[in-house]
């Protein structure tokens, strides 16, 4: 059930109006439910309990502390692609053995401080890294476990920026050349290194069963071949990519998930990893923003709001659909009190502030009549919303509040034009 909903003709995060909380901080602000993300979570722990899953959550998604504490409280561990993401996982209290380090460009420096840290495992994405980390493994005198990265050459079904497990994209080694390195004499110069198991991940925003079952069968008989020669495999990362709703997908449902790959990794002998992050945040956050100006024009009707592309890309970079819903709907006439679904609807082009064409969050979006000050509500925006925000045109990143029960709390400020220009001097040259 949905933790954003309409409660006599107004929406609420939980039991907060959100209204109330605009009056508080302002607009535009991000605004999560904690009930949603630790529902979220509790529903893939529960579905693959049997195997007794590390569920490590991907930092990238949303990285606030609150957020990663409240994950971290309740047994997740957390999936990192930088030293920044180290440090607000080990900020966040999140314990070494619970963090995996992905990523394909790990520097010396990332690698030493994980590896002092002493976190679970290194995803391991080329034979270059890993010869990196042996080196810096060496010069600790530690020893570095490691997960190679696999490409098994699986096609989602998803957009093509996102997809991660096809032969063109960057990311892993093939299949057939994981194999021949492990067996081959070249492995033994890697003295430091402990391999743990392998690591799949084949896209984002995946919404059904069939990939993730194709690319564990196509992971399966490589694992069993290796076993007969000797070589000990305990860990299978299966990545993310959970998909959810954003507009009309079937988002994946964990138990159904469970029901097809339990019984493949119990033959296999293997515990599981998975690092979800949309799935955990993403319908979890919404952006509040308010209208500033209606603008019409011959052919159009244009909803000019306060937030803009810098806070959230997605719209802008992958013509990503999220949902919209004024905050408080208009109520048709003489239905005062009742819900403003049967008002008649309009078409906006909902539009930010920014100087750029691709500032917008919804083309010929069918909405309920408009007008200057109203607040709109962006769905679906608890995954990459604050966390892929930037500064352009000069804009401060808007604060982030949780809320739980009647319970709200703002968990990062508003930025101020003075944090804009933090660290900045003009030099006598």
């Amino acid at each position: 059930m949905s933790m954003f909903r309409q409660v006599r003709g107004q929406l609420h995060a939980e039991q907060v109006p959100v209204e109330k909380i605009a009056r508080k901080v302002g607009t535009p602000f991000y605004l999560y439910s904690q009930t949603a993300i630790v529902n979220q979570l509790t529903a893939l722990q529960s579905a693959f309990a049997p195997i007794r899953p590390l569920i490590c959550y991907s930092v990238k998604a949303n990285g606030n502390l609150a957020i990663l504490k409240t994950l971290v409280r309740r047994g997740a561990g957390l999936d990192i692609v930088s030293g920044g993401e180290l440090f607000r996982a080990r900020r966040a209290g999140c314990p070494p053995q619970r963090i995996v380090f992905a990523g394909v460009g790990k520097s010396p420096e990332e690698i030493r401080s994980a590896l002092k840290a002493r976190i679970f495992c290194f995803n391991v994405e080329s034979i270059p890294e890993l010869e990196a980390i042996e080196r810096e493994a060496e010069r600790l005198k530690q020893r570095a476990p490691v997960a190679l990265r696999v490409n098994p050459n699986i096609k989602a079904d998803t957009h093509h920026y996102i997809t991660t497990g096809t032969a063109e994209n960057k990311f892993g080694i093939p299949l057939a050349d994981a194999e021949k390195l492990i067996l081959s004499g070249s492995w033994g110069q890697f003295h430091r290194i402990d391999l743990k198991g392998f690591h799949l991940h084949i896209g984002s925003q995946i919404t059904q069963t069939a990939p993730f079952v194709a690319a564990v069968e196509r992971i399966a008989p490589m694992i069993e071949r290796l076993r007969g020669r000797g070589v000990l495999i305990d860990w299978l990362n299966l990545g993310g990519g959970l998909g959810i709703t954003y507009q009309s997908e079937a988002p994946l449902n964990p138990r159904i998930l469970a029901g097809k790959l339990i019984p493949v990794l119990k033959r296999l002998n293997v515990r599981l990893i998975f690092e979800p992050g949309r799935f955990l945040l993403g319908n979890a956050g919404i952006l509040v923003t308010r209208i500033l100006y209606v603008k019409e024009t011959r052919t159009k009707r244009f909803a000019i709001v306060d937030a803009g592309m810098n806070d959230l890309i997605r719209p802008a970079l992958y013509g990503a659909h999220h949902g919209i819903v004024p905050v408080r709907p208009a109520l048709p006439a003489g239905q005062a009190g009742k819900s403003g679904a049967g008002a008649r609807k309009l078409r906006y082009d909902v539009v930010g502030p920014v100087c750029e064409s691709g500032d917008f969050f919804a083309k010929d979006r069918r909405l309920p009549k408009l007008a200057a000050g109203d607040l709109l509500a962006v769905l679906s925006v608890g995954a990459y919303g604050f966390t892929m925000a930037s500064h352009y045109n000069a804009r401060p990143n808007p604060p982030e509040v949780l809320v739980k029960g009647k319970r709200m709390a703002v968990i990062r400020k508003r930025e101020r034009p003075a944090d804009l220009i933090r660290g900045e001097q003009i030099p006598r040259l």
